[in-house]
């Protein structure tokens, strides 16, 4: 565990160094000036820190990063220092397929130094033929010997081998295969994690989602670090999908455990990252506040990150401007990270989009040039942007474009009050009748409780309390409508005919109920005499209870 903590302290001062701020003493409160700035895709300005941002990661997650740097850095610097790290860290291993492919790459613009080793490649090639052979040998015997344990071993012994290898496909296979072979939940699990791990190189989000799930499934608890490693890779495959508000709920639900603990796949920094801007671009303002802000657990994530706390809390609190200079430093670097390059445009088009709408709710008029002004833009361009928000009806307003004034228009509350009162109202009437109308078609056995003096029978129209629960409801919304009664005072009233509503079906139910006792008490009597009729007469015709 000791050596845990101090991992993670040596993570957090990488990226620090990644996103620096300039000296301890600047003020928190401004806008972050990013090591990657804008022309680090273009060309020119501050350069990234490549070999911090690599020190994140490890395994082939680590080499796909770097490689993913140095295609589509514009800088010519930053490719070459992110290909120099990605060839020492593929030479570590046994891909030579990877490392003809770095070198390509690569050229003679390293030096001699980095010249072609096919000494090396080759020398890799023999002995992963001779370790090939032998993994498949010894399979073999393990599956003549018919022992499940031995056999799984064999498959995930295989799996490894070509993982380590390059490759992907036929570890997958192979990883899969030992699914029939596992007898306890520990090993359910952990073929499931190396399927995830495998098929989210692969691209293959869909396999992610599938074995998430089944890893969810096994009967015994999963530990903490386990089910942080789950939530990540279902947020990776929600993000994937574009069904962000789902991403952000995983990446939310990410425990503290994870740690350094999944390097090979995602680091704590991207974590906050991606959970913080699909929650920005997602969630309302109750659920920013309630899931995020306050959210412990998730807080220790953004601690890592603090541009990404900083805006999150601007844009709850209406900073607007200062928010989206956030957003710009950040976007060269996002720009860079493999799984959330094709997603930067569009999550930041919605937060955008959000900031404008919350804006203009609270007013009735605003001010182009003021609201330009606070996005930092030109009114021409804001305009176009609410044109197109209120076109998709995201937002209630005019533009006077002479006088570059947009009018909300707000819909009037208290006559949608009213009249949701009144419709109310007649639902509840409709209802009492429709149940008054089924029990009058519905056929009754003819009992002595059902007979009157003169001889007729008796129906339950007549009963005062349900013919009273048809006029409560239509009185109740016309009262309240007539006296204007808050939309509290409204429910309230309404729930008031739904306890009546239910109070006549219990008088009905006791009705049946005591209509059956006395049918079977007066037919199975032998004689008048032990039968005494006014004793068992109910109570609604003995004047009550």
């Amino acid at each position: 565990m000791e050596g845990d903590d101090e991992g993670t302290f040596v993570v957090a001062t990488g990226y620090d160094a990644t996103y620096a701020n300039g000296d301890v003493g600047d003020d928190p409160r401004l806008p972050p000036t990013p090591r990657l700035g804008k022309a680090a895709v273009g060309g020119g300005g501050d350069l990234m820190d490549v070999e911090a941002y690599a020190a994140l990661y490890t395994g082939r997650t680590k080499v796909a990063r770097l490689l993913f740097i140095g295609e589509w850095c514009g800088n010519e610097g930053v490719q070459l220092e992110a290909f120099r790290l990605a060839h020492d860290e593929i030479k570590k291993g046994e891909d030579s397929h990877l490392y003809r492919e770095v070198m390509t790459k690569i050229g003679d613009r390293l030096g001699p130094r980095y010249a072609f080793d096919q000494v090396w490649a080759d020398a890799v090639d023999r002995r992963a033929e001779v370790r090939k052979e032998k993994l498949e040998n010894e399979l073999n015997i393990y599956k003549t010997n018919l022992i499940k344990e031995s056999i799984r071993m064999g498959f995930n012994d295989l799996a490894d081998f070509f993982y380590a290898h390059g490759q992907l496909g036929d570890a997958f296979k192979n990883y899969v295969r030992t699914r029939d072979y596992c007898t306890t939940s520990k090993h359910i699990i952990h073929m499931c994690l190396n399927v995830i791990l495998v098929s989210i190189e692969l691209s293959q989000f869909m396999h992610v989602s599938n074995y998430v799930s089944k890893a969810e499934q096994t009967p015994e608890q999963l530990d903490p670090v386990t089910h942080s490693k789950l939530r990540c890779a279902a947020g990776l495959a929600h993000l994937e999908t574009k069904k962000y508000k789902l991403a952000a709920r995983k990446f939310l639900e990410t425990g503290h455990e994870l740690g350094n603990n999944y390097t090979d796949v995602i680091a704590p920094q991207d974590v906050a990252i991606y959970g913080g801007l699909c929650a920005l671009a997602s969630f309302d303002r109750t659920e920013l506040k309630n899931k995020v802000i306050d959210n412990i657990n998730f807080r220790n994530f953004l601690e890592l990150v603090p541009e990404v706390r900083e805006l999150i809390n601007d844009f709850y609190a209406s900073r607007y401007a200062s928010c989206l200079e956030y957003l710009e430093n950040l976007k060269p670097n996002l720009l860079l990270d493999i799984h959330l390059h094709d997603h930067v445009e569009t999550l930041y088009t919605e937060i955008r989009h959000k900031a404008i709408i919350q804006y203009t709710i609270p007013f009735i008029s605003v001010d182009l040039h003021t609201m330009a002004g606070a996005f930092k833009t030109n009114v021409a361009g804001l305009e176009k942007e609410l044109e197109a928000l209120i076109t998709d009806n995201q937002i209630q307003a005019r533009i006077d474009s002479h006088n570059k004034i947009l009018y909300a228009r707000h819909a009037d509350q208290r006559n949608a009050t009213f009249q949701r009162v009144l419709q109310t109202g007649v639902e509840f009437e409709r209802d009492v009748r429709a149940m008054l109308l089924k029990e009058s078609k519905a056929p009754r056995r003819r009992s002595p409780s059902h007979i009157h003096a003169k001889g007729q029978r008796k129906t339950w129209d007549h009963d005062p309390t349900v013919a009273e629960a048809a006029a409560i409801c239509h009185r109740t919304s016309v009262w309240a409508v007539q006296r204007r009664l808050p939309w509290a005072a409204h429910v309230k009233l309404g729930a008031r005919s739904r306890e009546s509503q239910q109070g006549q079906r219990l008088v009905e139910r006791e009705r049946e109920r005591a209509e059956v006792n006395i049918n079977e008490s007066y037919e199975s009597a032998p004689s008048p005499r032990r039968c005494s009729l006014p004793a068992l007469t109910p109570w609604w015709n003995r004047g009550g209870p």
